[in-house]
């Protein structure tokens, strides 16, 4: 079975606990609250997680920099909070850079912002993540 197959479960029992999170604390509030109160629910739910764990950034053989997750949960997940208007292109890149820094194959992009919870589930493996650009003239 594939890692991204593997994390369906996984991505379920996440994203219930962000829909619990907002059925909470409710919409507008900061990132760093949102990312809390899923700690802490993953915490009540014994799912194992890591907060701020640090990846290195390398240019051939320099660190040139260091990514810091908000949460990886069960050791395959990727989980990146957000108070945006709406998840865009940018985020979804943003997530797809995550992945490839933490050799991870799945990523939540989760929205607290709005009345109701949004979120992209991206994966490596998934060629909808990478469009074919459009070569004629």
């Amino acid at each position: 079975m594939s890692a991204d197959f593997l994390s369906k479960e996984e991505s379920g029992q996440v994203l219930s606990c962000a829909f619990e999170v907002h059925n909470v604390l409710g919409k507008g509030l900061r990132e760093k609250a949102y990312e809390r109160a899923l700690v802490r629910e993953f915490q009540l739910r014994k799912i194992s997680f890591d907060q701020q764990k640090q990846f290195p950034v390398f240019y051939k053989d320099t660190q040139v920099d260091v990514f810091i997750p908000d949460l990886i949960a069960f050791d395959c997940l990727v989980i990146d909070a957000k108070t945006i208007d709406f998840i865009s292109d940018n985020e979804i890149g943003q997530m797809l850079n995550y992945l490839r820094i933490t050799g991870l194959k799945v990523g939540l992009v989760i929205n607290f912002r709005n009345a109701s919870v949004e979120y992209k589930r991206v994966s490596l493996n998934d060629p909808r993540n990478f469009p074919t650009p459009n070569l004629q003239s």
